[in-house]
Order: C-alpha cells, then sequence, then structure tokens
C-alpha cells in the first residue's frame, strides 16, 4: 500500500488550507488570551522522539494489517507535548480511481468518535451556567419527555456516561437521501429508546443519549447543533476541514473517503448513510483536524491562542464518573477509559458501516493518537498494544495477584449464559441479541472460562480464562484485565463486568428459559408440528370433498383442520419468510426503516393469533364430543399447542404487532 504524507514537529502551528470549511454563519468572536509559555517535555521513550524512526515503525504495522484485514485505506495522527508529531496516510481513499490517503486532505466518517465533540459543547454551556449536569433531562424537554418507569430521574451527566438507562435503538437511524432526513426535534420524540434500568446504576451505551444530548444543546443555545459546533469548536481550532454535514459541504466532499466493504476479493462502495442521530455519530473530518482537538484537550482546552473550555472543565471531562467496579476502566464524559501497560488512556472508537476510527489521549504522557480507516475492519486495536509495548513496556512485572480460593459451588454461582446489556429492546430487532451471548463456565483449578456460543462460530470460540482474586471480582490469566460481578436484590448473581476486555459494558445473567437453545427448541417445535400440519391437513378433507365422499358425523369438523392447516400455513411463511425477505433486502438496510414486505409479513402472526383461539375451541370440543380417532385428536391438540406456544415466542421477539 503507498504511504502518503508524512509531517515533523513544526507542520501543525500556522498550518493553513487554501478550502474554507464554509461556517453557516458568522464566527463567535474569540477572547483573546494571553500567550502561554511553550508545553515542557514530558518523560517519554526515546524512541518517540525520533519521527522517522516513529514512521518506519507505524509503517511497518498499518500496511501489514492492510493486507491482511483487506482494508483500502488508513490515517494516523499523533501528537505530542503541544505538537503535530506524526500524520500519514496510506492506501486508497477511492480505490476505482486510485486516490491515494492524504493526512491533511482526506475526510474519514468518524461515527462515534462525534460523541466527544457534542460532550464538548454541552460542557461550554456547563460552563456558562445555561446547562445543569445535574438537573434532570426532562427539566429540558418541552416537545417530549423520557419514558422513565423509575423514581430516579435520568440526569444530564448520565446522558455522557451512558448511565441514563437507555438502550439501542438500529432501526430508522438513517436515511437514504439528505432530503430524507428527520430533524432531532421531530426524530427523537418519535424515536427516543425508553428508560430500562434505573439511571446511574448501569452502564449501557446508547448512541440516543448523545443525540438527546445534542438535541439538548441546540435547544439551549438557540442555534442549530451543526451551527454550534462549527462556531464553537471547529473554527477557534481551525478545524477547516471538519464538519457534521451530511454530505459534508461542496468544498470537502470530493474529498471524503470512499467506505468498502471486501467481498469475493473485491472492495464494494457502500452506501453513504445519512444519519438521524446526528450529534452521535455524523462527523467527518481529517487527521490533522483531528489533531488539533487532541492537542486542546491535552493542554486543558487551549489551541494556539484560542480556548475551547477552562482547565477545571476539562479535567471535569476526563475524570472517572462512572465505574462498576473500582479495579475496572470506567468512563469519564463521553471519554472511555483504557488501562494498559499501567497507563490510563482516555477516549472514543467509531465504528459505521464503511469505516472505522479510534482517538486516544495519554494526558499524562501528553500524546494524543488519532486512527482511521474507510472499512468496517480497523487497525487501532492492533496498533496501540503494539505502541504501547514497544514505547511504554512494563519494565517490572507488578507482584502476583494471589488466587482466591473458591469451591466448586461457590463458582457455580457465576456460571450461565450472559448477553451483553446493549441490544434493541423494543423493536423486532431483538432478534440480534443472541449474537451477543457469552457462556461462562467452571474450569480447571478453581477457575471461570468464558466462552462465546459455538452457534455462531464455525470454527473454535474464543476462550478467556478468569481466577478469583475478591469475592466478586476476576482477573484473566493472560494479561492484567479484570471482570467483575453483581449481585440483584435477591443477592444472586445478575451482572457480568468488563467480561470483553477492553470494551466496557455490563452483560446481564440469563435465565434458562431465555437461554437460544430453549428458544430455538420452543421455534422448532412449533415448525415441525406446524409442517405436519400442513402436510396432512387441509390436504385429505380436500382430497376426500375431490372424491365426493360422504361426511359422516365422525368428520364434521372438518373445517377445524382447514382452519389448523390455514394458521400453520401462515406461520411457517411468517418463520421462513421474515428472514429471507431481509436477507435478500439487506438487514443492515433497517437502518432506512421496515421495508413494505416486512411490514406485510409481520400482518401474518396477527391473523395466527386471533385463528389460534379458534383452534383451542375446536380441541375443546374435539375431546369433548369424542370426535375423530384418537390419534388424529392428538395430532390436533399438538397443532393447537403449537399455535398457543408460539404466541408468546413472537411477543418475546417484538414480533407481534408493528414494533419498530
Amino acid at each position: 500500500m503507498v504511504g502518503i504524507l508524512f509531517f515533523s514537529l513544526p507542520a501543525l502551528p500556522g498550518w493553513t488550507q487554501d478550502t474554507p470549511n464554509f461556517p453557516l454563519s458568522e464566527p463567535q468572536q474569540q477572547q483573546p488570551i494571553t500567550p502561554e509559555p511553550p508545553v515542557q517535555p514530558s518523560p517519554t521513550a526515546p524512541g518517540l522522539n525520533e519521527p522517522q524512526e516513529f514512521e518506519a515503525f507505524v509503517d511497518k504495522i498499518i500496511n501489514e494489517e492492510l493486507s491482511k484485514s483487506h482494508i483500502p485505506g488508513a490515517v494516523i495522527s499523533v501528537v505530542k507535548d503541544g505538537k503535530l508529531f506524526f500524520a500519514k496516510g496510506y492506501g486508497y481513499a477511492n480505490v476505482e480511481k486510485k486516490i491515494p490517503v492524504v493526512a491533511d486532505k482526506t475526510l474519514f466518517r468518524l461515527a462515534s468518535i462525534s460523541k466527544l465533540f457534542t460532550a464538548t459543547a454541552a460542557m461550554q454551556l456547563y460552563e456558562r451556567g445555561k446547562l445543569d449536569l445535574d438537573a434532570p433531562v426532562n427539566n429540558y424537554l418541552t416537545d417530549f419527555q423520557l419514558e422513565n418507569p423509575y423514581p430516579e430521574p435520568a440526569k444530564v451527566a448520565q446522558l455522557m456516561t451512558h448511565t441514563d438507562g437507555t438502550t439501542k435503538r438500529r432501526i430508522s437511524i438513517a436515511a437514504r437521501t439528505e432530503a430524507e432526513m428527520i430533524p432531532l426535534v421531530d426524530y427523537l420524540p418519535k424515536y427516543m429508546p425508553p428508560i430500562v434500568w434505573p439511571p446511574g446504576k448501569i452502564y449501557s451505551y446508547s448512541s440516543h443519549s448523545t443525540a438527546l444530548l445534542g438535541y439538548l444543546v441546540e435547544k439551549i443555545s438557540g442555534i442549530p447543533f451543526i451551527e454550534y459546533i462549527d462556531k464553537n469548536i471547529f473554527q477557534p481550532l481551525s478545524m477547516r476541514r471538519s464538519t457534521f454535514l451530511q454530505p459534508p459541504p461542496p468544498a470537502l466532499v470530493n474529498d471524503l473517503a470512499v467506505g468498502y466493504q471486501y467481498q469475493n476479493g473485491n472492495f464494494k462502495p457502500v452506501p453513504y448513510l445519512y444519519l438521524n442521530i446526528a450529534p452521535a455519530a455524523a462527523m467527518s473530518a481529517t487527521a490533522t483536524d483531528m489533531a488539533r482537538f487532541m492537542i486542546a484537550h491535552l493542554l486543558l482546552g487551549r489551541y494556539e491562542n484560542s480556548r475551547i473550555l477552562e482547565e477545571d472543565t476539562v479535567r471535569l471531562m476526563h475524570e472517572q464518573h462512572f465505574t462498576h467496579h473500582p479495579k475496572l476502566p470506567g468512563t469519564g464524559y463521553s471519554f472511555r477509559e483504557r488501562l494498559e501497560n499501567n497507563i490510563r488512556m482516555i477516549g472514543h472508537v467509531g465504528s459505521l458501516r464503511g469505516y472505522s476510527s479510534s482517538l486516544t489521549l495519554m494526558p499524562e504522557q501528553n500524546i494524543g493518537i488519532f486512527i482511521a480507516t474507510n472499512s468496517f475492519s480497523g487497525v487501532h486495536g492492533e496498533f496501540l498494544t503494539k505502541f504501547l509495548d514497544r514505547y511504554f513496556p512494563i519494565t517490572e512485572k507488578p507482584a502476583p495477584v494471589k488466587p482466591l480460593t473458591l469451591t466448586d459451588a461457590q463458582l457455580e454461582r457465576f456460571t450461565g449464559t450472559y448477553r451483553d446489556l446493549e441490544y434493541p429492546r423494543h423493536t423486532f430487532a431483538k432478534v440480534t441479541a443472541p449474537f451477543e451471548h457469552i457462556n461462562i463456565n467452571k474450569g480447571d483449578n478453581g477457575t471461570l472460562v468464558i466462552s462465546t456460543p459455538g452457534l455462531f462460530f464455525l470454527g473454535n470460540a474464543p476462550k478467556l480464562r478468569l481466577v478469583p482474586v475478591e469475592p466478586m471480582l476476576f482477573k484473566r490469566v493472560d494479561d492484567d484485565a479484570y471482570t467483575a460481578f453483581g449481585e440483584d436484590s435477591t443477592g444472586n448473581i445478575a451482572f457480568a463486568f468488563n467480561p470483553l476486555w477492553p470494551k466496557i459494558g455490563a452483560f446481564e445473567r440469563v435465565p434458562w428459559y431465555e437461554t437460544i437453545w430453549v428458544l430455538l427448541g420452543i421455534v422448532g417445535f412449533c415448525a415441525i408440528v406446524f409442517v405436519s400440519a400442513v402436510i396432512v391437513y387441509p390436504i385429505r378433507p380436500l382430497i376426500r370433498r375431490l372424491r365426493r365422499k360422504r361426511i359422516t358425523s365422525q368428520q364434521q369438523l372438518n373445517n377445524a383442520w382447514v382452519v389448523a392447516g390455514l394458521v400453520s400455513i401462515l406461520n411457517l411463511v411468517f418463520l421462513i419468510g421474515l428472514p429471507l425477505s431481509l436477507w435478500i433486502i439487506g438487514l443492515w438496510k433497517l437502518v432506512y426503516g421496515v421495508p413494505s414486505i416486512v411490514v406485510a409479513l409481520l400482518c401474518l402472526p396477527l391473523i395466527t393469533t386471533i385463528l389460534s383461539l379458534g383452534l383451542l375451541m375446536f380441541t375443546v370440543l374435539a375431546w369433548f364430543k369424542n370426535y375423530w380417532s384418537l390419534s388424529r385428536r392428538i395430532h390436533y391438540s399438538l397443532i393447537t399447542l403449537a399455535a398457543l406456544i408460539f404466541i408468546p415466542w413472537l411477543a418475546y421477539w417484538n414480533l407481534l404487532g408493528f414494533k419498530f
């Protein structure tokens, strides 16, 4: 792959760009600040002071990852001691046209890194006394209110720590065209997920929380969110090639890297997603613009002679405000922690169809790293680990943690199936939840083993071994990461926290009747019975009628078999038709809304639910009046049982009704 553009230390200060950012309104007048003394170099590894050596190190890692993971292009910028230390592009921004990635020119979609800018904007309003972080969110909402069944209100600060109690939503978060996008003021009242956890108790990542925060910025400031960010963050930081506009303005749109998906040995461009949740994921920027943002946060709000936040406000953003356990990484205000090689890092990652990105700050080392690719596969995870091992290796291994001895019965408390809290609970997209299940079982020598259910892996599922170090805390055998557990009000284990490091989050324990094998067993039983009904009925009554055989008293309930056949056929059409139609259309296209064919298919369970009540009536009548042979009555009863069991199964997956 081709590497494009290298910057040395003096490149960023004073750097200009001929192409303006086209502000939406007159820029806010920045108050001049007294020039501050140069940033004193922080103690770092000697190799990190040599840009040429660092370039060779970066080239090797990124080029290998691009080849191995089939990624068309990537970009990186690194800041150190208040200056740009390194920036370079790799591969192609446009494969078809062979346009290379250029660090100060090529824009990448940042996805969830956008949340850091929305949080920064909210903290500016906090500084000005216009936004109370401890106030209930509903105090600021006049057009709608958050649905909250709990006495504790969701507070503004909890929108930035993802502890407001809401969860993910995947359907209708995007539009096919710019004209079809829904403004926040219209989108959020209709699509904001309800609160499902007591606010302040559980970390549950939700882009809609940040979208709501962006709406508060817009509502309180009195100007559109995009205009506010441009005036109060982009312009003071000279981020002239950054935007929340979708698509970017004409001067920038041709420099946006094309997002790709690797299929059948070729890079396929993916459609541009026009996101309705713009404050959470819609930003596009160059690597050098992101360097300015990183410098501003590392210098506690200052970039050159501009200031976007006061020092104490930045410290407040960066400090930990929530964690499930003192030994686990937690979250600040939108900045999430990562603990590795005895270094505390804060930042965010972003994933969008066709793009992946990562922003990492090392406040004590005064270093920031931004990486982006135009593929859903990223390189940041591999790069950060190798970067830390090379430049900040652990020279002295910590004293080994003394394991806690637990009996088999004590370990049994923690075993079971757990699912990630971050799944869409209130739409039929809930069917994706099993793909986020993990199993925790007893291992050898008093350990626990975390694995992914083999159903979703063709090969061997990855396994992680945990050793107990405290009654509710376990340490991974292969690294220094920890996993903690939480109890419910009855003292039973209900949660596993951070079981899949470096992901921050909670997994809830799934009761046995909600495990995937039980749910598959139920639908499998129903499907087999429905097939048997379709094969036998209404074919047999139809043949009898065609042969004009006399209907005896034993056959006078033949209409009951027609109903059984109809219920079974419709249920089978639904079971086969729904996944088949979504596969043909493309499951990911649910981000645009629900296609008409899916809406039509969702009508079928409503019809069969009503008809199933008739089945129950016919079953009672058949047994009461002793119609048919015993085997036929048993068969009919099984059909009725399957139809009735199918109703709560549909309701569990939000497939009964139009829940989208």
